[in-house]
């Protein structure tokens, strides 16, 4: 063995000894070591394909393959780190059934076609439903995995193209009650902060978030602070015992559903004990009262619109009475100790505090309440807008927020502003060069509608891109059979077979990642460029292209003006003229290149790390802060009361359901679950039990289990003082596992303002089997 190759095998093994360190019990395959090839490495910048944390890495490359990943030292995200599926991320490229061919469904059966006679096909269907249906049949579904030119491009086809809303994206399920959340207290989403808050806070209230499995580089660095600074808390306020309570140096369990009413406890406090920051609220703040028993969405075609009448400091003081902490205990299973302690630490202006929750409080029949009331806190405190101080909503996916947030591929948005707002609109017809009349001034369908559209024939053709809702969708028994029908045609772009692709008409092979250029944007508004590095197999085409394709099928040709080779680029200018100025400025294309990311918003060459604070903003007036997405500069601190889930346990079905994600697999585990040392480690979903539940049912890790809701039941061995440990009443289901379908039994409730579903609560019923 040379110097050269022994120096590379070195580097590969400290790389997988910094991974095991950080989570113990994990064990790393020799196959990560061993298919270190003995030529030349060529190294390349890119993000991570999957969490919204947006790790940079840098992917090794030989013979034409991806062969290892490391951290990225340049990338002040990670800092050269990356989590268990980072390290691994490049073996997701070569599953053995990857996906190479376009099939499509003829006399029952799928067959293989050429990717010509593919697109042909999907276009000629998207026409001849238009002409039989009308233009609101057809349909795109994408994600928060797309790319950025991905869902720009899907937005102009769709909205300026064909004249449809129906577009959205299954970031719709995961962060729609943060984007509201941000517009209506702020009137822009988006964080204010970024991660180098991390690096100033003296305490971290975790609001629901298994931060050390969800988002384990983050919390690394949050420990790294704690154990070089010394003066720092961890505070976990969740539902369930987890890794993240065992590193906490506080872990504070609540009744689901009670963080609304722990949250006016905390403001309760913060007003009695004389912890305002009255110069901060007086000039910064307004009091807004909205409307309440808003309902839950559980009906077709359901509507709501919010309001907000101005309230009064002394109003909104007198409607936090009933939420003395000592009224609230039973309500959330809250000590008042210590929600007064929790609100002490808010309180105390010689501490920065920083707030960080994700779907725990986003997928939330009150998710936009339990949001506003998160900046509720930091507003009355004065806690947020500087370093340390401020709410920071982190994201699932890897461009959730750059491509859905940023782009607008939800159906009422567009990528500045939204279709309901008549300059908006012309500005898009504007640059799109289409009749603005082209632009329809009314949302049609979010995601849950969209799919009970489906069900009710009002769709009859839908397109579904790097998403897997056959796995994803709350009640899926509901809308599988809705794909299912007659005269329904779907079409399913993806990189390995799945649920989803199962239901197909057609399956277009779709490149994955560094096999196709592009972007994504992570979760502190941070932009990212990796370049195409490797061939994709077969006839596997970018889900851009594919939809450039299908587009100039249908006849806008002058839509799609860019060429193969420079089409990102050409992109990228166009997208970027929507954000234009000091509140939302984008990089260019060659400094995106050039960088390992760039924040926005991205002024005269400088990144805005805090917004809305004249010290660092440059967008902000008189260089003060300057709350400026709402007309008159002020954030909004909102009357949010608590309201009881639309499903509780009783005696048919006495145990909460909670679902969610673990450290070593990805959302639905379509690529994870290639990679076999991430498959060893979890193979299967299961389902935890508290163990005095266990105890009284007589159940064993491993025994079979039957859960049992409303919509439907699943047989899953049991886990018992294993991972993690929900509290009594209570068990929790990952949801990776396509053989074990958890959403079958799940409920399609969701917050009537972000129409996000709710997955964390519904009633089920424990059978040992």
């Amino acid at each position: 063995m040379n110097r050269r190759i022994f120096m590379k095998r070195l580097a590969a093994a400290s790389a997988f000894s910094a991974a095991a360190s950080m989570f113990p019990g994990i064990i790393f395959a020799e196959e990560q070591n061993s298919n270190v090839p003995d030529g030349p490495i060529s190294w390349k910048k890119s993000p991570c394909r999957f969490c919204g944390v947006g790790c940079g890495l840098l992917i090794g490359l030989a013979n034409g393959k991806a062969v290892a990943v490391k951290g990225d030292p340049k990338s002040p995200v990670n800092k050269g780190l990356c989590c268990v599926k980072g390290y691994h991320s490049v073996m997701s490229l070569y599953g053995e059934d990857r996906l190479t061919k376009p099939l499509v469904r003829k006399n029952g059966r799928m067959v293989e076609t050429s990717m010509e006679e593919a697109l042909d096909l999907v276009a000629d269907k998207m026409k001849e439903t238009i002409a039989k249906y009308g233009k609101d049949s057809v349909s795109l579904y994408g994600s928060g995995q797309w790319t950025i030119p991905d869902g720009y491009v899907a937005s102009k086809l769709m909205k300026g193209g064909i004249g449809t809303n129906n577009l959205e994206a299954n970031a719709r399920l995961c962060m729609a009650s943060a984007v509201t959340g941000f517009i209506s207290s702020f009137g822009m989403d988006e964080p204010m902060g970024c991660y180098d808050d991390i690096d100033h806070a003296n305490v971290f209230v975790l609001w629901g978030n298994n931060m050390a499995e969800m988002h384990p580089v983050l919390f690394s660095r949050i420990l790294d602070n704690r154990l070089k600074r010394g003066n720092v808390k961890v505070i976990d306020l969740a539902t369930r015992t987890t890794r993240t309570s065992v590193a906490a140096d506080r872990s504070i369990l609540f009744k689901p559903q009670g963080d609304l009413a722990i949250a006016n406890a905390i403001c309760y406090e913060i007003i009695q004990n004389g912890w305002v920051n009255r110069k901060f609220v007086e000039s910064h703040c307004t009091f807004k009262q909205g409307k309440s028993n808003i309902g839950y969405g559980l009906e077709d075609k359901f509507k709501f619109k919010d309001e907000a009448k101005n309230i009064s400091f002394e109003e909104f003081k007198h409607f936090l009475n009933d939420y003395k902490p000592e009224n609230v205990e039973d309500l959330t299973g809250v000590s008042a100790k210590d929600i007064k302690y929790l609100a002490s630490l808010f309180g105390d202006p010689n501490k920065k505090v920083m707030s960080l929750w994700c779907m725990g409080a986003n997928q939330h029949t009150r998710g936009t309440w339990i949001n506003n009331l998160i900046y509720n806190i930091h507003l009355l405190t004065g806690k947020i807008s500087e370093p340390g101080n401020g709410p920071f909503s982190l994201t699932g996916q890897p461009s959730a927020c750059g491509t859905v947030r940023e782009v607008g591929t939800l159906t009422h948005k567009l990528p500045h502003g939204v279709v309901a707002n008549e300059k908006d609109r012309k500005m898009a017809a504007e640059i799109w060069q289409v009749p603005v009349e082209n632009i329809p001034a009314k949302p049609s369908y979010h995601t849950v509608e969209m799919f009970r559209a489906l069900d009710r024939g009002d769709i009859r053709f839908m397109w579904i891109q790097v998403t897997n809702p056959l796995v994803t969708m709350p009640k899926l028994n509901r809308y599988k059979a809705a794909t299912e029908k007659e005269d329904r045609f779907i079409v399913v772009s993806d990189v390995y077979p799945t649920p989803t692709t199962e239901i197909a008409d057609v399956i277009l092979p779709s490149a994955m990642w560094i096999e196709r250029e592009g972007m994504y944007g992570n979760s502190e508004r941070r932009t990212q460029h990796f370049e195409q590095m490797l061939e994709p197999p077969g006839e596997a085409m970018s889900d851009t292209w594919q939809l450039i394709e299908v587009g100039r099928r249908l006849g806008y040709e002058k839509l799609f003006p860019w060429s193969q080779e420079t089409h990102i680029e050409e992109i990228w200018k166009e997208y970027t003229r929507f954000h234009k100025g000091k509140k939302h400025g984008m990089a260019s294309y060659e400094v995106l290149k050039d960088q390992p990311g760039v924040q926005w918003p991205f002024v005269d060459g400088k990144e805005t790390k805090w917004r809305f604070n004249g010290k660092y903003d440059p967008a902000c007036k008189d260089g003060g802060f300057d709350f400026y997405g709402k007309p008159e500069g002020k954030a909004w601190i909102w009357v949010r009361p608590y309201e009881a889930p639309p499903e509780s346990p009783d005696n048919d079905f006495p145990f909460w359901l909670n679902t969610g994600r673990v450290l070593e697999h990805w959302h639905t585990g379509s690529m994870t679950r290639r990679v076999p040392v991430l498959h060893r480690a979890v193979p299967h979903s299961y389902v935890e039990l508290n163990p005095d539940d266990a105890t009284k049912l007589n159940i064993r890790t491993g025994d079979k289990v039957k859960l049992v809701s409303r919509r439907g039941e699943i047989v899953l061995p049991a886990s018992v003082n294993q991972r993690a440990q929900p509290t009594r009443g209570q068990v929790f289901v990952p949801f990776f596992d396509e053989a074990l379908l958890i959403n079958q039994l799940t409920l399609d409730a969701f917050c009537p303002i972000s129409k996000q579903p709710d997955y964390k609560k519904c009633a089920v019923r424990v059978e040992k089997v």
